[in-house]
């Protein structure tokens, strides 16, 4: 089989010197990694083939939570791991991520999956419930949600009656007793390019748009053979990390060529996206007959996020789509508890993503380990260390270990240091976010409430380096739509790796959601000119 590396010399093709760390892959895992290695010090090159969190990263349900039906897996480390992380993720990045407040609402009907150690275990004990959840075993799970994780900023659960509480408005009439509790979101993609954006202020090199084609060790260091927008290039390095996500067994098998056992289990994510279904900022945690949980969030002020499905995924995980039966599968279970169904015509955007979860042999997709595993190949004296699955609420915890692996290979590295250390923007207290836009709205009169809390939300402190010296929207150049301007678009080109549209309207913004196709237009006509000058300067 011909090799990248045939044809040329190595030497002459090769970046100059030899990093420590070749990430591939520009999801959350390696973006963490690689933000967490070059702040011990480490030299470190990271390679995307696309867009950072094109993939997995970007279709999450952008929730930070402890995983609260993980309970019913036993899988109390997990959880417990994830319930720390909520709050050192929080202090860290209060622009992007904060507090919610999720209503669970109780049914007699509701019931446990057949394959879970709990269902099993109160089938044995209680067979006369026949799978269903007793209203006890569910306080109980919240009363473990509010202390397995030493919770400090977030309130501790409570009893809500529906029939008085505005979360019962929204719901048929035989809903009366919910609880509700905490956990925290997130704006997924943004965390991505802004962990991408630390690693690079902190000295990797970031390539986006680049594939690795081949790797090979070569005398105790890794040959690294990859396909950018400026062509073929060779790197070297001490360790390679393989983060690829749903492309991990692919790069463990056709461009490191190793044979392994291990595997991974693709698993498809779909939601839905609707207008607004309820007036108030709570979210909510539908669950099923069919055991299934599900998920109803406030979503870019407008609109109501739904899911997720959990379906075992074959084909290219870039081919992933929420197909029409995840669709309808989705409305059904909204409309068991929604007084006002919903249904397909209400959809206005439906996404979906692939889960590379760790192949543990389970029965089914939803059974399948949502934990973390790191294997370390050292065959030739190069690590390889390969990421299988995870979840984005524990990508930091995953980071460190990720480097507790790899440090008997890099003795000089320094130690830990990333817990509630702010990324880009996130540079002001928790509760700072309402101070932060009223200052931002005395400093720039022209900016509406929206606006102002949008830049707040997505930049943080670094909005204002976005707005400049603008004394009047016609300061920041062209107005696309929904508040989007030229100079925003100037800052995710110049500071945010962006490159296409779809980089833009639904990764490093929603704005997908606002714009009509006339300013969709515009503002590719926009990027045809922006994208090239920026490339040439």
């Amino acid at each position: 089989m011909a090799s990248a590396f045939d044809g040329g010399n190595v030497t002459d093709r090769a970046a100059s010197g030899i990093s420590d760390l070749f990430v591939i892959g520009g999801g959350i895992n390696g973006c963490g990694i690689a933000r967490d290695a070059a702040g011990r010090g480490l030299s470190v090159v990271l390679a995307e083939q696309g867009d950072l969190a094109q993939g997995t990263s970007s279709a999450s349900t952008k929730l930070f939570h402890g995983g609260l039906r993980y309970l019913e897996y036993f899988e109390f480390r997990l959880v417990r791991e994830a319930l720390e992380e909520r709050e050192t993720l929080l202090t860290a990045m209060p622009h992007i991520s904060w507090p919610m407040r999720f209503v669970l609402p109780y049914s007699p009907d509701m019931r446990f999956e057949s394959d879970t150690p709990t269902s099993r275990l109160l089938s044995l004990v209680m067979p006369w419930m026949k799978g269903r959840r007793p209203a006890w075993l569910i306080r109980l799970g919240l009363f473990m949600y509010d202390n397995l994780g030493g919770r400090k900023i977030l309130p501790g659960t409570r009893k809500l009656d529906l029939r008085t509480d505005p979360a019962g408005k929204p719901l048929k009439p035989g809903f009366r007793l919910a609880y509700e509790y905490s956990d925290c979101w997130v704006q997924d993609s943004r965390l991505v390019v802004l962990n991408a954006r630390d690693a690079e202020a902190r000295g990797a090199t970031i390539l986006t748009g680049t594939e690795v084609i081949e790797a090979r060790r070569d005398n105790g260091i890794w040959l690294i053979a990859t396909d950018g927008p400026n062509g073929p290039a060779t790197y070297r390095a001490r360790a390679l990390v393989n983060a690829g996500g749903p492309w991990v067994a692919q790069v463990v098998h056709d461009v490191a060529h190793i044979d392994t056992r291990e595997g991974v289990r693709l698993v498809r994510g779909s939601h839905i996206v609707t207008p607004r279904l309820y007036d108030h900022d709570r979210s909510y945690f539908f669950q099923g007959t069919d055991g299934r949980i599900i998920f109803a969030i406030p979503y870019e002020q407008d609109f109501t996020l739904i899911g997720t499905t959990d379906q075992d995924h074959d084909g290219p995980p870039s081919e992933a789509y929420c197909t029409d039966e995840e669709r309808d599968y989705l409305c059904d279970f909204a409309s068991q508890y929604f007084a006002r169904p919903v249904t397909a015509a209400d959809v206005v955007w439906t996404f979906s993503g692939v889960r590379p979860l760790y192949d543990d042999g389970a029965k089914s997709a939803t059974a399948a380990t949502r934990d973390y595993v790191l294997s370390i190949d050292e065959a030739g004296g190069a690590p390889l260390l390969n990421v299988f699955g995870g979840k984005i609420t524990t990508y930091r915890r995953l980071a460190e270990s990720a480097l507790a692996r790899l440090a008997p290979h890099f003795p000089q590295a320094g130690g830990k240091w990333t817990a509630g250390v702010p990324l880009p923007g996130g540079d002001f207290p928790v509760d700072g976010v309402a101070d932060l836009i009223d200052r931002l709205r005395r400093d720039y009169p022209f900016l509406t409430e929206a606006w102002a809390t949008r830049l707040v939300r997505n930049y943080g402190t670094e909005a204002r380096l976005i707005l400049g010296t603008a004394t009047t929207p016609a300061d920041l150049g062209p107005d696309f739509g929904a508040t989007l301007t030229g100079a925003e678009i100037d800052w995710l080109i110049s500071r945010e790796y962006a490159r296409g549209i779809n980089d833009i309207l639904w990764r490093r913004t929603k704005l997908g959601l606002h714009l009509t196709p006339a300013q969709v237009a515009a503002l590719d006509d926009y990027l045809t000119q922006a994208l090239p000058a920026r490339a040439a300067g």
